[in-house]
């Protein structure tokens, strides 16, 4: 992609109205546009980002044969009322709107009573489950104040999983699994070394659940780990009764404390709403069971949110390489008689499949393309000019280091 071309634009003030690093970077750095209080657009840079977080995601899930679908946002008043949750005493973040011929419809916050109503059109017996089903969309939540930039929002990106089975037994085997997918998942993304399977309330759903919290003075929650035993509980949570009811000693462990962001959560639903909305199996003898049911999900923005929170520096983003809106940022400050070679250099490297920005701009100044360089956070920068040209070379320099490093156009398309 040519820069010249790229429709975004870097910022080289601070957004007043934002106190969040995530926005106030995102914004700087042209990834996203801020329309209103809690919703964001999202610009190339922003959508790319979001999108390789996705594929991540989608590649762990597949990879335990879990099947993408995705859903209506618009859902009828029936469905939730079977469960209780249509109430706005129950849940007050609803979004609710009015069909011309009366109807009440939400732009649903959640899925697990739509997920269950579907499900009820390809269970009876057990022979159909499990079922494994995940989706990527757009949430809708009317929050009472948004803040933390696209870490909370009104309306957001988020992957939810859900699992179908015919008992508690046959769940908890997956349910071990999804704790190593969703580590797996927060590893590739950059997060792992400080994220935590973290104990907590699985209220409404059960008495505990477990939740993903990474270490970041942006959160909103507080946690207590112990990182040599790898074990963590949400401060809300922490009791003695926990310990009790838990593989625990509360005498065996160190805890330290620091403030957190929850990044993703898995619950054990048991036959809460398959009873609601009656979806049903039969065994092997006919007899018939209400389905088992698990749900799992990561917030896929507020994920993007917490790396910029975790990964920065006073000049920009730092992205991890899987998930960096490009691998490499190819700057030019070539004079006109050497254009082509730059010219040959980027389409040599597009060639070669690499994901590549070509910063080709004849009118800004270098300081003024480096900065913008930091500001994106790609993890390599490859700069030609004449100076490198003399030598047949390039100048690398990798984002999350200070150090530069001559190497010839030759050894650079080796590496690449």
């Amino acid at each position: 992609m040519r820069q010249s071309l790229l429709f975004t634009k870097t910022k080289k003030e601070t957004p007043k109205d934002e106190t969040s690093i995530n926005a106030q970077l995102l914004i700087k750095a042209g990834f996203v546009h801020k329309d209103i209080a809690g919703v964001y657009t999202y610009l190339p840079l922003g959508l790319r980002v979001l999108n390789n977080i996705q594929e991540v995601i989608r590649q762990e899930l597949n990879a335990v044969d879990c099947q993408e679908i995705s859903m209506t946002a618009l859902q009828p008043k029936e469905i939730w009322e079977k469960t209780g949750r249509w109430s706005d005493d129950v849940v007050d973040n609803w979004f609710k709107t009015t069909l011309k011929n009366g109807n009440e419809l939400g732009l649903a916050f959640t899925h697990e009573e739509p997920m269950a109503n579907m499900m009820k059109q390809f269970v009876s017996s057990y022979k159909d489950l499990p079922k494994l089903v995940y989706q990527f969309q757009t949430k809708f939540r009317n929050e009472l104040r948004a803040k933390s930039g696209i870490m909370r929002g009104r309306e957001f990106m988020m992957n939810d999983l859900y699992s179908f089975h015919t008992d508690e037994e046959a769940h908890k085997v997956f349910y071990e699994t999804m704790k190593e997918v969703y580590m797996k998942i927060f590893t590739r993304l950059g997060l792992g070394k400080n994220t935590f399977l973290t104990m907590s309330s699985g209220q409404p759903f059960s008495k505990y659940s477990f939740e993903f919290q990474t270490l970041s003075d942006a959160g909103e929650d507080v946690l207590l780990f112990d990182r040599q035993k790898n074990i963590a509980i949400n401060k809300d949570d922490f009791n003695d009764q926990i310990f009790t009811d838990f593989g625990l000693n509360k005498d065996d462990y160190t805890f330290e404390e620091a403030k957190s962001i929850e990044i993703g959560d898995i619950y054990s639903l048991g036959t809460k709403y398959s009873q609601a909305l009656d979806l049903t199996y039969a065994d092997s003898e006919s007899k018939v069971h209400p389905v088992y049911m698990g749900s799992y999900g990561i917030g896929i923005s507020r994920v993007m949110g917490t790396i910029v929170e975790t990964s920065h520096d006073e000049a920009g983003i730092i992205w991890p390489k899987e998930i960096a809106p490009y691998q490499v940022h190819f700057i030019s400050l070539c004079q006109d008689d050497q254009k082509d070679e730059a010219e040959q250099v980027y389409k040599t490297l597009q060639a070669k499949g690499v994901d590549v920005l070509f910063d080709d701009r004849s009118d800004v100044r270098p300081g003024q393309k480096f900065a913008d360089s930091d500001m994106f956070g790609i993890p390599l920068r490859v700069v030609i000019s004449a100076k490198t040209l003399q030598l047949q070379s390039v100048e690398v320099k990798q984002r999350n280091s200070p150090d530069t490093e001559l190497i010839s156009i030759i050894e650079l398309m080796n590496r690449m």
